[in-house]
């Protein structure tokens, strides 16, 4: 939604150089033998010194200087270079080069800004855009090396001042990052710092000017379940209380001010639809009364009548395109489609309230506490008694009041015409993200099963499997066959689909054999209970753990399996019944013997979300080893003599 910014907005650089060339070879020669061993350890790359250098120039007006000194240790850490700026039309690149160096600090190559690749950030979406980027493409022959970089950006948009991640990569050490910002005092300049602790940085600030240093921080190696990288790296974000968006200037006070801002600025003037499409959904509608049926009609109008297409040009990144314009076209981004299904719901006396928030399978909050141009996508609000209706706008096929894992649990800034206010989005507890399976499947003598299942999802777990019933058979196939993945040499004969939208359940029908599921030896055969819904996976052991963990989204998960045993056989051997409870979750495993040819096989699992220690780690993984061995729990037949 917004004017794109790099994944890794120069969220790094370094203090320039006061070197003579044979000087910064040798130094380069040498700087791998004096890192701390703490730096080297994990580490792909490791930067020797980065900084950024902020100038406020007005209110209209900032401009970056960047340095970064990195030392590739091999082919892994090229992509830590980051050597790369975007430019839009209010965006200019004054100056950008690099200089690589080999291991004995001899020159490899010197790039100036002709040698740099320029190309769209056009991402592979049907993608409208101004915005362009400016990187090296260079591929080195040898490790290790190092690179110096140097560039310049002058940006007319005060409303993004760039924050500061000095550790912006995993993998990559750090010896020294800086970055010092200088401002207008009159502007409102402001600041927020995340994720200090554990680190060595200093802070020094004056009057007009703020200075952040960070030194020796080892390389982040990626461990199961870490969080998401902005939860758990050092960050600073900076911006004004006065700014300047594509030549609007603007305020961000407090959320209600701002939101007044949003609403009499980028939608006020963009809500016009054309009476032929007016008298087209009042036909839809007719004498109905009620706002929710009302808007479920007009939901279902625009899901039909458009399609997505990405629009960024100029202000365009935050400002929606004409909703007349979307009906004529048909098509539009987020902000022109949630613009757009708004407008129409105006026009039938149905408030929604555009919304701006972050999008992603990964929760990321628009900071409520930190009042500033946030957010990458727009949804509408939809008031519905005492509670909010979140409509992704943006989806053909999406139901009606369905976040899924894309905008679901996290803080978004819904926009009125008298204000902002932060919200909360729909949360999936556990119990709301569930899925429940009923089952069926005959075992015989020679290690076969035949298969009958059903599943019904409902919540995440939705959002998980109702794609499936618009793919191609074949792609079907290798989806069951990846699901129930231990079934060896699984053939599906047959599958059916029903998708409620209206109570957003879908259920799947599958019917299927598989060849060897029962290891067959002379009179005896064993096989697991549990055939279609295992937990195999088991976090890694670490020796040492480093960094916390998160369940960032939890389930239930139902199965009840019948049965059915070899008639001439009998059980010689089962598992006990098995309850395990923890802060992490619930399990529960019933095995129940209705006849001699017939079991019943239950099953729940609960898991929490959470973040949780690192110490907290090894529990944890002890807490799914023994579901992961409770789920692999096989059951033993002996033929009758």
């Amino acid at each position: 939604m917004s004017k794109y910014k790099p994944m890794k907005f120069i969220f790094v650089s370094v203090f320039v150089f006061l070197f003579s060339t044979v000087m910064v070879a040798q130094k380069i020669n040498n700087d791998l033998f004096l890192f701390p061993e703490n730096l080297r350890e994990n580490a792909n790359s490791i930067v020797i010194n980065q900084s950024i250098d902020i100038e406020i120039n007005s209110r209209k007006s900032f401009t970056i200087k960047k340095h970064k000194v990195v030392r590739v240790l091999n082919e892994l850490g090229l992509k830590n270079v980051d050597a790369i700026e975007y430019y839009d039309s209010s965006t200019k690149i004054k100056m950008i080069d690099a200089t690589m160096y080999n291991a004995f600090g001899k020159v490899i190559k010197s790039f100036k800004q002709k040698d740099f690749k320029d190309q769209s950030v056009a991402d592979g979406f049907s993608v409208i855009t101004e915005n362009r980027m400016v990187f090296l493409d260079y591929t080195p022959t040898e490790y290790p090396f190092t690179l110096v970089y140097d560039s310049e950006v002058v940006d007319d948009n005060t409303a993004f001042i760039p924050a500061w991640i000095p550790i912006d990569d995993p993998y990559e050490g750090v010896l020294k990052s800086t970055i010092k910002i200088s401002y207008p005092d009159d502007l409102g300049f402001k600041f927020k710092e995340q994720n200090f602790e554990g680190y060595s940085i200093v802070k020094k600030e004056e009057q007009g000017v703020i200075l952040y240093t960070l030194e020796n921080a080892p390389a982040i190696k990626y461990e199961d379940l870490t969080p998401s990288f902005p939860k758990i790296v050092p960050k600073v974000v900076f911006g004004l209380e006065k700014f300047s968006l594509k030549g609007v200037e603007g305020t961000a006070t407090n959320w209600q001010d701002f939101g007044k801002w949003v609403y009499a600025n980028l939608l006020s003037d963009t809500e016009e639809i054309k009476p032929e499409t007016i008298e087209k959904i009042k036909l839809l509608i007719g004498d109905e009364k009620d706002p929710v049926k009302k808007a479920k009609t007009i939901y279902k109008y625009v899901q039909d009548k458009t399609r997505y297409v990405s629009v960024q040009l100029g202000i365009g990144g935050w400002k929606p395109m004409l909703a007349k314009d979307v009906d004529r076209l048909g098509y539009g981004d987020c902000k022109a489609l949630s613009n757009y299904t708004r407008s129409l719901l105006k026009a039938f006396d149905v408030p929604t309230f555009y919304t701006i928030i972050y999008a992603g399978n990964s929760k990321n909050d628009i900071q409520n506490d930190f009042v500033s141009m946030q957010g990458n996508h727009a949804i509408l609000a939809l008031p519905n008694q005492d509670k909010l209706t979140f409509l992704e706008c943006t989806s053909q096929t999406s139901p009606f009041g369905f976040e899924g894992d894309f905008t679901d649990d996290r803080y978004a800034l819904i926009v009125k015409p008298d204000g902002g206010e932060i919200v909360k989005t729909t949360s999936y507890l556990e119990k709301d993200n569930n899925q429940k399976m009923n089952s069926r499947y005959t075992v015989s003598e020679d290690g076969r099963i035949t298969c009958a299942i059903e599943i019904k999802s409902k919540g995440v777990a939705y959002d998980n499997s109702y794609h499936i019933e618009k793919e191609p058979a074949e792609k079907i196939k290798e989806h069951y066959k990846e699901v129930f993945g231990n079934l060896l040499n699984l053939t599906i004969d047959n599958y059916s689909f029903e998708n409620d939208k209206e109570n957003i359940l879908f259920t799947e029908k599958i019917q299927c054999s598989a060849t060897n599921y029962s290891s067959v030896n002379n009179n005896t055969i064993i096989f697991p209970l549990n055939a279609f819904n295992q937990y195999s996976v088991v976090p890694q052991r670490y020796r040492t753990r480093n960094n916390p963990f998160e369940i960032s989204r939890g389930f239930f998960d139902e199965d009840e399996i019948q049965i059915s045993l070899p008639e001439n056989y009998v059980i010689d051997a089962k598992p006990n019944n098995f309850v395990l409870k923890d802060k992490y979750g619930e399990y529960n495993a019933e095995i129940v013997v209705v006849s001699p040819t017939k079991i019943i096989y239950k099953r729940s699992f609960l898991l929490k979300k959470g973040y949780y220690d690192k110490s907290e780690y090894e529990n944890f993984r002890k807490f799914i080893e023994q579901i992961a061995k409770a789920d692999n729990s096989k059951i033993a037949l002996i033929k009758k003599p």
